[in-house]
């Protein structure tokens, strides 16, 4: 047997066993090792099928939910046509809990008869949300109400949450049962 060969297929079957070691460790866990600190995403959502988790059908404050990503977020609009005010609120993927953003705005991009507009939300910071942050935005430009009471309107949210762009269709609700306040 030749010593010299031996001692040099030593450190090769290390490299070997680590890599076969490191290959069947568990992928479905966060990496630390790069940075040393963890981050967390969105929650994951069930990819098996819509019947596996709850679908909110309104939001916390009685408006309708826009789902932004793949549920990664919701937002709720609330549209009051006494005082011309669309009032939009920013959740989590389940729907119930704030996410204040750093925003002062937030995009509504409408399109009715041919026509396209865009109105500004501007950012209306609750007594909850961390200093500098808004969860809620909110305009009381009347012709953003009116036009959101369009039939043949299509509306769409466009905010941008931890550096990602989302854009999310807002649906006209015909069938309500009150109009008071009128929530979409």
């Amino acid at each position: 047997m030749n010593l010299q060969y031996t001692l040099l297929e030593i450190p090769f079957c290390i490299v070997v066993a680590v890599g076969i070691i490191g290959c069947g460790s568990d992928s479905s866990q966060p990496s630390t090792a790069s940075h040393g600190t963890q981050t967390a995403g969105p929650p994951a959502t069930v990819a098996t099928g819509h019947d596996d988790h709850a679908h909110p059908s309104e939001g916390p404050h009685g408006g309708s939910l826009v789902e932004l990503g793949n549920e990664e977020y919701h937002a709720e609009i609330v549209h009051d046509d006494a005082t011309h005010t669309v009032t939009v609120y920013l959740l989590d993927s389940a729907a119930k809990k704030l996410v204040p953003l750093y925003a002062t705005e937030i995009l509504v991009n409408l399109s009715h008869d041919g026509k396209a507009e865009q109105f500004a939300l501007k950012a209306s910071p609750q007594s909850s949300d961390p200093a500098g942050k808004s969860s809620r935005f909110a305009s009381t430009e009347e012709e953003l109400a009116e036009d959101l009471d369009h039939e043949d309107v299509k509306a769409q949210l466009a905010v941008e949450i931890g550096g990602k762009q989302y854009r999310g269709e807002i649906h006209h609700d015909h069938g309500e049962a009150s109009h008071e306040g009128h929530k979409h």
